[in-house]
């Protein structure tokens, strides 16, 4: 459940910090990076180098710490059931 929570959130807003999603799931950010390590190795998402932006426009987190994840499949329709990140 937690993980098709995880795939529409991501879906839905395209890119997303590893503590954002954790936020949104209400999870702890290792059980998260786990499934976002499954995620990546179906080849779903990928994890974006160091420095990548978020997506954001607040610029209130460095980059250089932050964990952005990418949603790169794109033959789904895209949720409309997701709460916003943050």
């Amino acid at each position: 459940m937690i993980l098709s929570r995880l795939t529409d959130t991501l879906r839905l807003h395209h890119r997303a910090s590893l503590d954002d999603l954790a936020t949104a799931l209400q999870a702890a950010p290792e059980a998260v990076e786990a499934m976002l390590a499954t995620l990546e190795r179906k080849g779903r998402i990928r994890r974006l180098p160091a420095g990548s932006s978020c997506g954001k426009s607040c610029c209130a987190c460095d980059p250089k710490h932050l964990q952005i994840y990418e949603w790169v499949e794109t033959t789904d329709a895209h949720p409309e059931s997701v709460a916003p990140l943050r």
